[in-house]
């Protein structure tokens, strides 16, 4: 375990100076190098801001309208029926959108239900197996300038259904059911 601790503490300090080391081999300016992509990365910076407060303010509206709860509330049976906890939806909706909002709602779960209870490992799981789709459309495509991004949301939200569904059937087969 201690070699594991030395490495993890040496990786990036040593790749960051194999790079510089490579660089000045290689007669590149690196200062010059890494100034220039700090300036190129303040303004990427400052270009998505729009973008993440019109995502943050929709996340915000869509919580405080009350629409989630209605929307759970009119799938609660089927769920039930199914076998999944109903407590693990609003999870599985607000990942897609914002990986923050997920992780307070992860935190959530596990300090109600315990991390160790079939709905924590679930919901570690799903944090996990899931990505925040429209997170990454909206400040990534955002940032580059692409407006065409339906392909990319339809296999991005595909994706998440397929790590919603595999996590609830793995952290069924292998912890048990509710």
């Amino acid at each position: 375990m201690e070699i594991i601790t030395v490495i993890s503490l040496w990786f990036i300090p040593v790749l960051i100076g194999f790079i510089l080391v490579y660089g000045t081999f290689k007669r590149v300016p690196t200062y010059e190098s890494f100034v220039e992509g700090g300036k190129e990365g303040i303004k990427i910076a400052v270009s998505i801001i729009p973008f993440l407060v019109g995502m943050l303010v929709a996340i915000s509206v869509f919580r405080a309208s009350g629409a989630l709860e209605y929307f759970m509330d009119s799938i609660r049976p089927g769920l039930i029926a199914a076998g999944i906890p109903p407590d693990i939806i609003p999870l599985a909706i607000i990942r897609p959108i914002s990986g923050t909002a997920a992780l307070g709602m992860t935190s959530d779960l596990i300090a109600v239900h315990g991390p160790d209870s079939f709905i924590g490992r679930l919901a570690s799981v799903l944090q996990g197996s899931t990505d925040t789709t429209f997170y990454v459309l909206t400040v990534y495509f955002g940032a580059v300038g692409i407006k065409k991004m339906g392909d990319a949301l339809k296999v991005g939200l595909l994706a998440d259904l397929a790590g919603i569904i595999a996590a609830i059937v793995v952290v069924t087969l292998v912890f048990g059911s509710v």
